[in-house]
């Protein structure tokens, strides 16, 4: 490291869970663990919780930390961002970290906190009964650490947000996108708009004449309820094939230059990072996955692992408790994806019925009872055809975010060492 960087203890550089005024018995605005990304810089409040005095407290700009095992080992570390200035509270599992003024900056806690100079430290601190780990706040205060100065910091941190900046514009556009696609999905296969105008001789919006010919007039009764007539009814089982993964274990894994990752849930939320596996065992080509590919998570806690995500990451080897979605047929590939992510509460609600210790799980058998509207192949085809621009410009965006955070992941350790300085660094 740096000679003119200053030697200090953590605890002099940060505060560490710092004192916050709040009354009992009133309500603020609360953070639980779930609500924490991985990954993702920052977290916001998404209830509110009548405060008793125990938990976390925090205000806008601490950074949170979880110090439970796995939590702190998947990156459960957030900024959190207040929605009205109002200090909040959160769960007893988050160690808060703010700057102490005039010797580190606001901007550069967060980075220096999910760096290896804190978070690995950390987890080496964790103590208690495997599975129920905890990092003893007082460990944090036998760190010491090489601290550039306020300024080297600002400049540091003005690197690294500018990265995260971009990828939180970008999640903000795939959001946006996701939606778009899946209203057009719900009027067209769910609320049967088109039908309905075609009916009642109605507004039947911008869609094509060529695409409106394709929506019957009128509708018939179904066990599902009214289906527009000459429709079918199918399962989701019948879309696509879904090939679970391999249970892959401490055997197979590798550090040889040709092993590829381990595709596991954390994969799906965060990409590949620290805490990532790698294979070079082959159990068979139907689980080696590769950019574009759909992966639906059907095994986990429900409201945060059961869901769809399109695989931008390259070639992996996808592991147990996740199908690989393959469409059967050209032209259904939207469809199918926006078909999991409409189905989404449903699956939810189907894993929590089979919850155990606070697990739940969709099966194969829950897809092939799971049952949906079908419209026949050119409606199919015609949808594929007008979501194709948006589902396109969805998987670019995320190719574009998991690059960046390769590159953020890969500046982090040596602006925070040092080895890299900041007036290195070309352009971000």
């Amino acid at each position: 490291m740096p000679s003119e960087w200053e030697e200090i203890s953590l605890d002099k550089a940060l505060e560490i869970n710092p004192s916050v005024k709040m009354e009992r018995g009133k309500v603020y605005s609360f953070v639980d663990m779930q609500s924490v990304e991985a990954g993702y810089k920052f977290v916001e409040p998404q209830q509110k919780r009548e405060f008793k005095g125990s938990g976390s407290r925090f205000i806008d700009g601490d950074t949170l930390m979880a110090r439970i095992t796995p939590c702190l080992e998947n990156g459960k570390i957030s900024k959190y961002r207040s929605k009205d200035d109002i200090p909040a509270h959160g769960s007893t599992e988050f160690i808060v970290m703010r700057h102490r003024k005039n010797v580190t900056h606001p901007e550069f806690v967060y980075y220096l906190v999910i760096s290896d100079i804190v978070k690995a430290y950390a987890i080496s601190q964790m103590t208690g009964s495997s599975g129920r780990q905890r990092v003893p706040v007082d460990s944090l205060k036998h760190l010491t650490i090489k601290l550039p100065s306020i300024t080297e910091q600002k400049a540091i941190a003005q690197i690294l947000k500018a990265l995260d900046d971009k990828i939180e514009l970008n999640r903000k556009m795939c959001k946006a996108l996701e939606d778009a696609g899946s209203a057009i999905f719900k009027s067209w296969f769910v609320d049967f708009d088109p039908v309905r105008a075609k009916e009642n001789e109605g507004e039947l919006g911008d869609l094509s004449p060529d695409i409106l010919s394709l929506f019957p007039n009128s509708f018939t009764d179904s066990k599902i309820g009214d289906l527009p007539t000459g429709w079918d009814i199918s399962v989701v089982y019948d879309w696509a094939e879904y090939i679970n993964g391999a249970a892959y274990k401490n055997m197979h894994f590798s550090e040889e230059p040709d092993a590829l990752p381990v595709i596991k849930i954390a994969e799906l939320k965060n990409g590949i990072g620290p805490g990532t596996k790698f294979t070079n065992t082959d159990l068979g080509d139907k689980y080696l996955l590769d950019t574009g590919d759909i992966l639906f998570s059907w095994s986990g806690s429900p409201e945060t692992s059961i869901d769809t995500f399109l695989w931008v990451d390259g070639k992996g080897w996808l592991n147990q408790h996740i199908f690989k979605v393959v469409p059967k047929g050209s032209g259904t590939r939207a469809f199918c994806y926006f078909l999991l992510k409409h189905l989404k509460p449903t699956f939810i609600h189907i894993a929590k019925n089979k919850q155990t210790t606070g697990l739940g799980h969709v099966t194969v058998k829950d897809l092939k009872e799971l049952k949906v509207a079908n419209p026949g192949k050119k409606l199919i085809n015609a949808f594929d055809e007008v979501i194709n621009p948006i589902f396109t410009r969805i998987q670019e965006i995320l190719e574009q975010n998991a690059a960046l955070a390769k590159t953020r992941d890969a500046l982090l350790p040596q602006l925070m060492s040092g080895e890299l300085r900041v007036e290195d660094v070309g352009e971000v």
